[in-house]
């Protein structure tokens, strides 16, 4: 424990001064000392802008202008002209390497680019996106698309660092602003040239910028005067008062090396004219003391350096600022105790004076006092140090915890004295006080404090002795006991009694699996809690649930645990046994009767049997019944549940035998077959025996007739299955499965129904892609294993053979990279067909493969050719601006037609010059309807094929044409439609896939149109109708809710109607579904509350709000004075100490604000009765916690060090009056304005001491220490 005994502020303030019997000559009288403005002591930072600018008022808090708000996206349009692009292969525009880069850029940068082509060949670029994003994809692009060059400037070394700028931001500024890299040498490089790399436009800006940065550092200077150490106090001055003003009148900054810092260089900065008048005045008070300072040497004992000095070296400066000599002091970690004062002659006594008697003012006594003595030696509350304190004010005695000496610092006679008193009370305390130490293991020291501390408070209350239990950090296990001799002894026997108890007990763990934990606690903790009554001393605990852990911890006395561990052992196994469980299945008509009357029947048999049985719910499909409990008694249960059932009906059980690799093809995909035979009879029970079993018994449940009717059914259908489960297998290639398939699987299906068999191909993700399997029966997969044989050997006969082509059809066979070619291979068992070289003149074309498919392929290739010589082109007319929409998203819906339709379908080039007429047609982004149309070049689509083919296609493609349609719609609406940011008329044309035109509003026509396929434009159209009703639905309940009543409500009641956070006013617009507004602070009328709503609910509201305001009319307000000290332990942590007392007495309960003139001022407000109540219970809670807050206090006092109140040596407390410090004073201080109020330094509540104004928590487990 840490104690510490305080001074009087009043008394410690002139004691530390050492001089208040005699004045010190060149003292100025503290009447007559200087008091410094406010702005004088605490000047106002610098305006960021031009050094030395002055304005004539001071600057708003949102500047001198506003801003503009700039835009966050950006767009920067640049050229790069041909000879300086760095690819210039023309081929592929938009393709090529640059493409490549501006993704890459795009992707890394976030921005957008878009790439044209110039008539010149240069490229324009169009960078659009963030400001930081632009800049850095515009660097990027002029590095990796545009030609570099490079070149140097040279400025001086001196300067490099300002174009480097903080960090580099400067740099990387420059470098994004003009699109260059800029190197600049490193500083041990002699070289003062900067390399900038880029753009020949980019070059000469980063040239133009480091040059105007360079002119800039040129108007300034920087002097480094090195003057001895020793002389800049004089320069200095005291308090840095000085250089200050030094700064002030010339304009130059001046920085003096701290004492601390071995450095005599001071450095002088600003503009060239301010420095060069800042040197020389400096070098002027230099020579000047140089000339007229001479020094003497004193030694004084290294202990007392510290008052010399003074805090923060204080006492230096007054004697600097009193006599004009400088102290000089060696290093606190120096042996050395000469100290050096220099200064004029005449000066230099005086100065001596002082130093001696700083020096002398302090004397520092250790007395030695066990620790444990400590806080006897304070006595309680303060009262044995509290007396040598009284006595001796001036005299600080400070206790420290763990160490055993008490230190006492003052002027010699009293401390002297205080050391005296002090030795006695040490005597006195070691005959009458006795301690002893005992070890005791640290598991054990929690049990020993016990819950709350209830276990060691008892033995310090019976004993009267304080006990000291280690905490569980310092891993010690000694106890330390302390008091009364023949009390310390009794505790210790009763610890080492409680201690040996406790060696007797054991800590058991038990698995038990997890689902039993719930089963054994019971309901509301019942079960367990008969366990912990039968065995009282064992404490059992079982795991979180969250935990997933089966591990029970048993812990007691090592009999007892053993006992408990034996009786939930044998309730686990009872759980256990009482857990086995089976499914009976019972026909759904017959379980009312299983339950019975009220449910008598499945009661009876639950007693009897001692089970659990659980019953499908009436809408459930399951007949399934559920037996829990031990497995001869799910048993029972199950043999009297079917008992029932074969009464009411005549239920027989039968067993087939069939074979069990026949049980899935008879259960059929999810059941389906044998769920069939299972309806067709009556709904009988037919259980298969589970996969893997190798049992080949099948049950059948259920009425008599039906059962034998389900067994022939079941019998009939696994003779079929037996049957038709032949099974063989053939090999061939792959690549002539499509062969053996045909054309639209006309050869394999003309197998099938020659034979009758089931032939299955291997699909894309079999291990076994040669492997054909043939199912049905015997003969007829015999038959069709022939059939595919003899195809399969044609196939294996290779022969090559030829055919004439005309030349002009050869390119339909080998375009689109031999595509046609591709499929006839596919198709025809791999044959190769192979087209003369171009070039050839040549009509012979080879087919080589087998026969079979050779003779195929031809044919296949003959229609082909008659297909393209009896082709035809047809064109169809169609607007340009509608093409997109016929493709389709990927061309889809073309691609549709194509393959349909057997044509070929070519769209015209887009026209670029079509963009500029496109866009005199356009409004809100989209294409008006009412153009009229002229076919142009680019319009014309043809369509390649077949006469008749191509007259469907034709139709088929005019239908993909968008048509435009008229819905009439209220101007009112169209915005409603429109949407925020366009996003109701967006979802409507992505859902319904049409354009919805909405015209400008400055026309104000009621109509809107859709464009789009006929189907999509109806849809539209009723989509758009039913939104309009919804809208028009919307208005009228909008004007319904328009309905506002003002009510006058005094403005003191208007926070009780809002209520904690708003929870009030909540709550009524909630219940009322309305809008209650207030009045702003600003507004005139602050009495108005506006409501707005429906009609009906308003008026609700306004009552209800009336009411309220009649039940706060009936409140009355009362103050009741509590002492400040105590509010922050009424209030509570977070208030909640407080809101619990509002909620009891129903009242409100208001504490004063900081600063406020009657600090201990609260008011409660609420019905007479209860704030009477609230009031005497405020006054109980006050008077119980100002006893604490005393005791507090008082301890706290002697803690606090002797700095608190200023009176250290060479403080401002040492005036000649020994009266309390004045402190620093200012004038014109914010504090001293009309309406504002200083704060009060003496006050516990401005000025908080850590530890008070709270009552301390107990931090020990058993409780407050006393003394």
């Amino acid at each position: 424990m840490s104690s510490v005994a305080v001074l009087t502020p009043e008394s410690f303030a002139e004691h530390r001064s050492g001089l208040k019997d005699q004045g010190i000559s060149g003292c100025v009288p503290e009447d007559e000392a200087y008091i410094p403005t406010y702005l004088e002591a605490f000047p106002p930072l610098p305006d960021k802008g031009t050094p030395g600018e002055k304005t004539g008022e001071p600057p708003s808090a949102w500047g001198g202008k506003i801003r503009p708000i700039k835009a966050s996206v950006i767009t920067q349009v640049f050229h790069v002209p041909l000879e300086e692009r760095r690819y210039k292969d023309n081929s592929q525009f938009g393709e090529g390497e640059e493409a490549k880069v501006c993704l890459d850029i795009m992707q890394r940068t976030g921005a957008h680019i878009e790439l044209s082509l110039a008539k010149d060949q240069g490229l324009s670029i169009m960078v659009t996106g963030k400001l930081d994003s632009v800049m850095k994809a515009r660097k990027e692009i002029v590095a990796r698309l545009q030609t570099q060059a490079s070149a140097t400037v040279a400025i001086p070394k001196e300067h490099h660092r300002f174009v480097i700028g903080k960090n580099g931001e400067k740099l990387q500024e420059l470098e994004l602003k003009t699109a260059t890299k800029i190197a600049i040498p490193r500083p041990d490089d002699p070289s003062a040239n900067i390399r900038i790399t880029g753009t020949k436009e980019g070059i000469e800006k980063a040239r133009h910028e480091i040059l105007l940065i360079s002119a800039e550092q040129d108007k300034r200077a920087v002097e480094r005067l090195p003057l001895e150490k020793a002389f800049h106090p004089f320069i200095a001055g005291a308090h840095n008062r000085m250089v200050q003003e030094l700064s002030q009148e010339t304009g130059a900054r001046i920085s003096i090396p701290p004492p601390s810092l071995p450095k005599d260089e001071i450095v002088i900065t600003g503009e060239k004219e301010a420095v060069a008048l800042a040197l020389s005045r400096i070098r002027a008070i230099y020579e000047d003391k140089k000339r007229k300072t001479t020094t003497i040497s004193v030694e004084v004992k290294k202990s007392q350096h510290k008052y010399i000095i003074g805090p923060k070296g204080n006492t230096l400066q007054e004697i600097l600022e009193t006599t004009g000599v400088s102290v000089e002091m060696p290093p606190l970690d120096s042996a050395s105790e000469t100290i050096i004062l220099r200064g004029e002659p005449d000066k230099l006594g005086p100065a001596l004076t002082q130093v001696y008697a700083k020096a002398k003012s302090v004397m520092v006594v250790e007395v030695t006092a066990p620790a444990w003595l400590h806080r006897f030696i304070i006595g309680k509350k303060g009262q044995n140090i509290g007396r040598i304190t009284q006595q001796l004010p001036r005299v600080h005695i400070e206790f420290t915890d763990g160490e055993e000496r008490i230190s006492l610092e003052g002027p010699t006679e009293e401390v002297e004295q205080a050391q005296a008193q002090i030795q006695e009370i040490i005597k006195d305390l070691l005959v009458r006080m006795d301690y002893t130490e005992v070890f005791i293991d640290q598991r054990f020291h929690r049990h020993l404090i016990g819950k709350n501390g209830v276990n060691i408070n008892r033995i310090k209350e019976q004993y009267k002795v304080s006990v000291r239990i280690p905490q569980d950090s310092e891993r010690s296990g000694l106890v330390r006991i302390e008091g009364d001799p023949k009390g310390v002894q009794m505790a210790r026997r009763e610890l080492i009694e409680m201690v040996q108890r406790m060696e007797n007990e054991r800590t058991k763990d038990m698995i038990v699996d997890q689902k039993y934990h719930r089963t054994i606690i019971g309901q509301k903790g019942e079960k367990i809690k008969e366990v912990r009554d039968k065995f009282p001393e064992v404490i059992i605990n079982f795991p979180d649930p969250s935990q997933k852990s089966d591990i029970v911890q048993l812990r007691g006395p090592k009999n007892e645990v053993e006992k408990c561990a034996k009786f939930l052992q044998k309730i686990i196994a009872d759980l256990i046994e009482n857990s086995f469980s089976l499914s009976v299945p019972i026909f759904k008509q017959f379980h009312k009767n299983i339950i019975g009357k009220g449910g008598a029947n499945i009661k009876k048999i639950r007693e009897e049997t001692n089970t659990k049985i659980d019953l499908p719910t009436e809408n459930s499909n399951s007949e399934m019944i559920v037996i829990t409990g031990k497995k001869s008694n799910c048993e029972a249960a199950r043999e009297r549940i079917l008992a029932i059932q074969r009464e009411l009906a005549n239920i027989k059980e039968t067993e087939v035998t069939i074979p069990a690799k026949l049980h899935n093809s008879l259960i059929g995909s999810k059941g389906c077959l044998v769920r069939s035979i299972m309806e067709d009879c009556g709904g009988v029970h037919i259980h298969f025996p589970s996969e893997g079993s190798g049992s080949d018994k099948v049950t059948i449940r259920g009425p008599a007739g039906e059962v034998e009717k389900a067994k022939r059914q079941l019998l009939q259908l696994a003779e079929e299955k037996q049957v038709n489960n032949f099974t063989a297998e053939l090999q061939a290639k792959p690549e002539y499965h499509k062969f053996l398939i045909g054309r639209g699987g006309v050869n394999i299906r003309r197998v099938r129904d020659k034979t009758g068999a089931r032939i299955i191909f291997p699909s894309a993700d079999d291990a076994e892609q040669e492997l054909i399997t043939i199912v049905g029966k015997e003969e007829a997969v015999r038959h069709a294993q022939k059939e595919l044989e003899c195809l399969l050997k044609n196939l294996d006969d290779v022969v090559e053979d030829t055919m004439d082509v005309d030349i002009r059809h050869h390119r339909h066979f080998v375009c689109r990279r031999g595509q046609v070619l591709r499929e006839l291979a596919e198709e025809y068992g791999g044959v190769a067909v192979s087209f003369p070289r171009t070039g050839s003149n040549s009509q012979k074309v080879t087919l080589k493969g087998a026969k079979d498919c050779v003779d195929a392929a031809k044919r296949r290739i003959q229609e082909i050719i008659e297909d393209l010589e009896s082709q035809v082109s047809v064109e169809v007319a169609i607007p340009q601006r509608y093409h997109r929409a016929i493709m389709g998203p990927k061309g889809s819906r073309i691609q549709n037609i194509t393959r349909e339709h057997e044509v070929q379908i070519k769209f015209p080039e887009r026209e670029e010059s079509t963009a500029g007429q496109d866009a005199l047609l356009q409004e809100n982004g989209d294409i008006s309807p009412e153009a009229e149309f002229i076919p142009r070049k680019c319009d014309i689509i043809t369509i390649s094929g077949r006469a008749e083919k191509c007259e469907v296609a034709k139709v088929a493609l005019l239908a993909l044409v968008p048509i435009t349609e008229d819905v009439q719609v209220s101007y009112d609406l169209h915005r409603y439609i429109i949407g925020q940011k366009g996003s109701g008329i967006r979802k409507m044309m992505e859902e319904y896939e049409v354009n919805i035109w909405v015209p400008q509003p400055e026309r104000q026509l009621d109509v809107i149109k859709v464009t789009g396929l006929a189907a999509n434009v109806e849809r539209a159209k009723v989509g758009l109708l039913e939104r309009v009703k919804e809208l028009q639905a919307e208005q009228e309940d909008r004007a319904l809710r328009s309905f506002k009543v003002t009510m006058s409500v005094d403005p003191k009641f208007h926070p009780k109607i809002i209520g904690r956070k708003g929870a009030v006013i909540s709550q009524i617009r909630k219940d009322h579904d309305v809008s209650i507004q207030f009045p702003d602070k600003g507004d005139e009328q602050q009495d108005l509350i506006v409501i707005s709503g429906y009609e009906r609910n308003v008026e609700e509201a306004r009552q209800a709000i009336q009411q309220l305001v009649s039940e706060l009319q009936d409140m009355v307000s009362q103050d009741v004075h509590l002492d400040p000290r105590t509010h922050a332990r009424i209030i509570g942590a977070r208030g909640k100490a407080i809101r619990k007392l509002m909620e009891e007495f129903k009242v409100d309960i208001r504490f004063p604000q900081p600063g406020s003139d009657e600090p201990d001022k609260v008011t409660v407000t609420g019905l007479p009765e209860t704030v009477d109540n609230a009031i005497d219970h405020l006054l109980n809670l006050e008077e119980e916690y100002m006893l604490s807050v005393t005791e507090t206090e008082t301890l706290a006092a002697y803690m606090k060090p002797p700095s608190r109140y200023g009176g250290g040596p060479g403080g401002a407390g040492g005036g000649d009056d020994g009266g309390p410090a004045k402190g620093f004073v200012v004038r014109d201080a914010p504090w001293n304005a009309a309406g504002n109020k200083a704060p009060d330094m003496s006050s516990a509540e401005d000025f908080p001491t850590f530890g008070t104004g709270v009552a301390p928590k107990q931090t020990s487990a058993w409780g407050p220490k006393k003394f």
